[in-house]
């Protein structure tokens, strides 16, 4: 009897202790800190689709012949608010370069919109446009931050998740590495500059 309660606690604390070395709970510690850093970057982009209707607004109101650039804007601020957002794309990389792209067009309408407020002085002189503008600056900003500390979490979790033994816990529990930000196409190609 003294022999079983021996060998019990022998093999109860060699468990805990092959437990504690595989990893597991910070696998699932880093895959929170991943879920939690994405989720920034989803409040910074909402932040940004929250100013959208109201740039549009002001800008509206002066640059009445520049319709399609509004539809752009628009438009994309539509795709992007349509985008169910949850775990699930974080885990599916079609997903995700469907999301990150709805962004970049998000951010190219911007771009084109804030390029056409340049033909229109009283516009660029308003107060509300102006105090929009700054706000979409930071806005612009805080999401490149977090974009980029989302970027490091991933790289952290997805370093552990295969190394030795953490590899052999995440087969076991289904966890794979995470898909990452990467930059669109358009960013590897520089821009065509002229002063004609």
């Amino acid at each position: 009897m003294q022999i079983l309660k021996k060998s019990a606690v022998v093999l109860a604390l060699s468990s805990t202790l092959l437990f504690t070395g595989c990893g597991y709970n910070t696998l699932q510690a880093k895959d929170e800190a991943v879920t939690a850093s994405w989720s920034e970057v989803q409040n910074q982009y909402q932040r940004r689709a929250d100013l959208v209707p109201n740039l549009v607004n002001v800008v509206k109101g002066y640059a009445k012949h520049e319709e399609q650039v509004l539809t752009e804007v628009t438009e994309a601020r539509a795709n992007v608010a349509g985008l169910k957002v949850d775990k699930e794309v974080l885990e599916n990389p079609e997903l995700f370069k469907r999301y990150q792209e709805a962004q970049s067009q998000m951010t190219s309408a911007l771009s084109r919109l804030l390029a056409v407020t340049e033909n229109y002085p009283d516009l660029k002189a308003n107060e509300q446009f102006r105090d929009l503008q700054v706000q979409l600056e930071g806005t612009e900003n805080r999401i490149a931050v977090a974009r980029n500390r989302y970027i490091s979490t991933v790289q952290d979790y997805n370093t552990y998740v295969r190394q030795f033994p953490q590899v052999m816990t995440a087969k076991v529990i289904g966890m794979d590495a995470k898909e990452n930000f990467s930059a669109e196409a358009s960013a590897q190609k520089a821009p065509n500059v002229s002063f004609d």
